[in-house]
């Protein structure tokens, strides 16, 4: 890692480094799980909420770290460490420094739906052409985005980095760390509303990623967003915009729905069009192609290698990802939701084959609209042609009273909570069945997707 010496990182933490210890060393890489420790590694100690990494201090050197970041000394062992008043502040401060110190092209994206898949696209996009590292996981914060900075290596030539916010002036020191050379927002959704209060809001918060982009920086931005299409200019800068209408600097058309095989359109940039088939359901991935299209304009891409990128993209756990069961096939969409989102994956499963059910939880976040915002979902799932609709959760006893209100005939049910979801389940699914699994992170839907699986 390039200038990462001890002495230089003491430096960025406004630390102090103690103990014998040659200050030119270079660490290898920087990790705050003890478990993941190499020789070579510096260990962050971060206090949590149920893990005080400094307690762990023993194992990260005895497996190796060259060094500790630390907030008390230790009160036992002789170890090499560095003295700071906050290492969560000290991870951010470092991870400043070291971005700092690369010549990497970094696309920051960020938006209230599909920041994940759009991210997933543009990285497929540009490995095309380059050698690109992408977030990985959920690690898109203000803890996750610094140990993806210190991922990168000499070898990459772009950064692909999610940003993810829930209030104002995090989307700001995520754009210190990141310096994005591009800056890429998917839309302006109805996400965290219990601090940004409106969509207003959020777009000023998601806006904050300008504040620190590089002088010579492009924007790419949702035209068919009514909120993002009134971004006219930033300090000088011109956006390109993505979308459906034929307004925009970038569009698509002849779009044709695939059921679960995916979707087909043509895309148009500048004079040139081109033919792609996405290997990914849904009209909103439409949206993820365009944008990584545009991204790969921006970056140099010539229209058969943007593509071949959109042709090639994969999906990961969680996301819109199809797993193909003996007996079913199940829709995991379990990662996260808002009511953009959850619309969006009910119309993927009005495509489907077979009896439809839509299993459904909470969407966390949603501030004093919460209540209207799940009865508006109850009522667009029971409008449509899914013969089954299973609710958990608190707020979700709104989505299932509007949805019974619609359509009272039909398979309707709910449940308290997740784990009498599961138990319910095996006499609910039968075969043939197509099955969607969508809620909030925070509802850990992922074991009602790992319960099913089980269960075939």
């Amino acid at each position: 890692m390039e200038n990462m010496t001890l002495q230089n990182i003491a430096m960025a933490c406004n630390g102090k480094l103690m103990g014998d210890v040659n200050q030119r060393l270079v660490v290898s890489g920087v990790t705050i799980d003890s478990r993941k420790v190499k020789p070579g590694h510096l260990f962050i100690a971060i206090k949590g909420e149920r893990v005080d990494g400094h307690d762990f201090i023993r194992d990260a050197c005895g497996k190796g770290a060259y060094c500790c970041v630390l907030e008390k000394i230790p009160e036992e062992g002789q170890y090499p460490y560095i003295l700071v008043e906050s290492t969560l502040q000290a991870l951010k401060d470092l991870a400043v420094f070291y971005r700092q110190s690369l010549s990497v092209k970094v696309v920051g994206i960020t938006g209230s739906v599909g920041k994940t898949s759009t991210k997933e696209m543009v990285a497929s996009v540009l490995s095309e052409k380059y050698t690109v590292l992408k977030t990985e996981g959920n690690f898109n914060n203000e803890i996750g985005l610094p140990l993806t900075i210190f991922n990168i290596r000499k070898e990459h030539e772009v950064a692909v980095l999610e940003m993810g916010i829930s209030d104002f002036g995090e989307m700001r020191r995520l754009s210190k760390i990141a310096r994005p050379d591009i800056c890429l927002i998917t839309n302006i959704g109805w996400s965290h509303l219990e601090n940004l209060k409106s969509r207003e809001g959020i777009l000023r918060a998601k806006s904050e990623m300008f504040d620190f982009m590089r002088p010579d920086g492009r924007i790419c931005l949702n035209g068919d967003d009514d909120m993002l299409m009134s971004v006219k200019e930033v300090d000088g800068k011109i956006p390109l915009f993505f979308g459906f209408h034929k307004t925009n600097d970038i569009y698509a058309d002849h779009i044709q729905n695939h059921g679960l095989e995916g979707i087909s359109c043509t895309i148009y940039i500048k004079e040139e069009a081109f033919s792609v088939a996405i290997p990914v359901p849904g009209e909103h991935m439409v949206y993820n192609a365009l944008a990584a299209a545009a991204i790969g304009s921006i970056m140099g891409l010539y229209k058969e290698e943007i593509k071949k990128g959109i042709e090639s993209i994969k999906t990961v756990r969680g996301r819109n990802h199809i797993i193909n069961m003996e007996n079913i096939k199940i829709i995991d969409d379990s990662y996260n939701a808002n009511p953009v989102s959850m619309k969006a994956a009910l119309d993927v499963l009005r495509n489907a084959d077979g009896r439809r059910v839509a299993v459904l939880g909470d969407m966390l976040e949603l501030g004093e609209n919460s209540r209207l915002l799940h009865e508006d979902i109850g009522r667009y799932a029971a409008a449509g042609n899914i013969e089954c609709i299973l609710c958990a959760g608190g707020n979700s006893k709104y989505m299932y009273e509007a949805a019974i209100g619609e359509r009272s005939e039909s398979k309707i049910l709910y449940y308290k909570n997740r784990e009498a979801l599961i138990a319910a389940l095996p006499e609910l699914i039968k075969e043939k069945d197509t099955v969607l699994i969508k809620a909030s992170h925070g509802m850990g839907f992922e074991k009602v997707v790992d319960a099913i699986c089980k269960k075939q």
